[in-house]
């Protein structure tokens, strides 16, 4: 019933998005003497906001055409390398590269959007790294033939990947998870060390992970460990429509995840429209542009199976089995303590409204027989959860950090484009090393 009144409410606002829309060009446009009044500007400025706050989102796309490799502009060409029934693994090829960069496997997360939400961190690593990202399926649209996919599962997924871009006698992959992904990348790293798996990854970066949910716990958190996991089965599980190709498949819907996180700063998203209609109004389309791109990516939703997500709730949330040294894997073990061969960083944001300062860098302490000069943490001033992976200060501040250290257990390894900026700063220069 939930998802009905959603779909019924959606496409009535889907119609009134293009009727928006074509009043929006009707006031602006020169042939209506309206159009160079104060009347006719706000009008078309007020309706054009409406219009893109009222549109159906799909699936967006990375659309990168090409990257820039010390000053040379080179093809990027985006390549399937496994597919799976809820995910993909997605390569970005580049015309041309040098054969030793390192892999780079970015996790993106299952939590409601698209992994299309990282792009500014995959555009930002690929001048100098072999770039592969975990491109995860809606889960309305697989089958219920498919079966299901929990916690587990993400964890196979992320084990099986790296087999895949680790073949015998290669050099070992890096992996960078963000937000949600670094409580089963962990795992997965901690399982595939204690089984000693050819294609354990050389380094592990966690950036806004919630590790350990108890340390400063944010609203979201707070919620999570509030709610009996029984709350959580019955008000936010709903049954995908017959009209979707996962007909009668139980997901958490990605309408009620950004439903939630819209409310969480409500003031600041009303703020942000605000000004996009004052930048329409005074004729700054490009200010207005920038505001419109960032929620054409964040209002792009998708659903997630719910078996994962009411897994992740207890296993991550409420009972904080991997910090607790109480995570098991189809009946498997998960101890941090075998974590002995891997370089861990640990990034936060210091302004991160959904995963509090500490709750990453528990990942450092719990890997108790990992040698310290393999532990590295940074604590980004001023820089809140989206801010961590996109942005100016991703681009700047973080990501020449994440190279140096990817590169600290491969020396060898070419630097490239904005990736040479790194060898320039000081060793640990910004970085608390544990």
């Amino acid at each position: 019933m939930l998802y009905n009144a959603y779909e019924l409410g959606k496409n009535w606002f889907a119609g009134a998005s293009v009727a928006a829309r074509l009043g929006s060009e009707w006031w602006s446009n020169p042939a209506n003497p309206f159009a160079y009044s104060q009347i006719g500007e706000v009008a078309s400025a007020a309706l054009d906001v409406f219009s893109h706050a009222a549109a159906p989102r799909g699936k967006p796309e990375f659309g990168f055409e090409s990257t820039l490799i010390d000053g040379r502009q080179a093809l990027v060409t985006e390549e399937i390398v496994d597919r799976k029934p809820f995910g993909q693994l997605k390569r970005f090829a580049r015309e041309g590269a040098d054969p030793a960069d390192p892999k780079l496997l970015i996790v993106a997360p299952m939590s409601g959007h698209y992994a299309t939400l990282l792009r500014g961190t995959v555009e930002r690593m690929l001048p100098s790294h072999d770039v592969y990202v975990t491109d995860w399926r809606d889960a309305k649209l697989a089958p219920m033939s498919a079966g299901s996919f929990d916690l587990d599962d993400y964890i196979d997924y992320v084990i099986d990947w790296l087999d895949a871009i680790t073949p015998a006698g290669s050099p070992r992959a890096h992996v960078l998870a963000v937000c949600q992904p670094s409580v089963p990348v962990y795992a997965a790293v901690a399982l595939m060390s204690a089984s000693k798996h050819p294609a354990l990854p050389a380094t592990l970066t966690m950036m806004g992970g919630p590790i350990d949910t108890r340390k400063a716990p944010t609203a979201v958190n707070e919620l999570a460990m509030q709610r009996p996991h029984a709350w959580f089965e019955h008000n936010v599980i709903a049954e995908v429509p017959p009209y979707y190709e996962g007909a009668g498949r139980k997901v958490y819907p990605g309408f009620l995840q950004l439903a939630g996180f819209m409310s969480m700063n409500l003031g600041n998203h009303m703020i942000s429209h605000w000004e996009m209609f004052k930048h329409l109004v005074q004729g700054d389309g490009d200010s207005a542009e920038a505001t419109k791109t960032f929620y054409e990516e964040y209002r792009s939703v998708c659903d997630m199976t719910a078996e994962f997500y009411l897994q992740t709730i207890d296993v991550v949330f409420q009972r904080h089995l991997l910090p607790d040294g109480k995570m098991m894997h189809r009946g498997v073990p998960v101890d941090p303590g075998a974590i002995t061969d891997v370089s861990l960083f640990a990034i936060e944001g210091e302004r991160d409204d959904i995963s509090g300062l500490g709750q990453t860098r528990a990942a450092l302490d719990i890997a108790v027989n990992l040698d310290q000069s393999r532990k590295s943490y940074f604590m980004v001033p001023g820089v809140g959860h989206y801010g961590i992976f996109n942005g100016r200060k991703w681009r700047d501040m973080i990501a020449p950090q994440v190279e140096q250290f990817i590169r600290s257990t491969c020396p060898d390894a070419p630097l490239h484009g904005e990736g040479k900026h790194s060898i320039d700063m000081e060793p640990g220069k910004g970085v608390e090393f544990a």
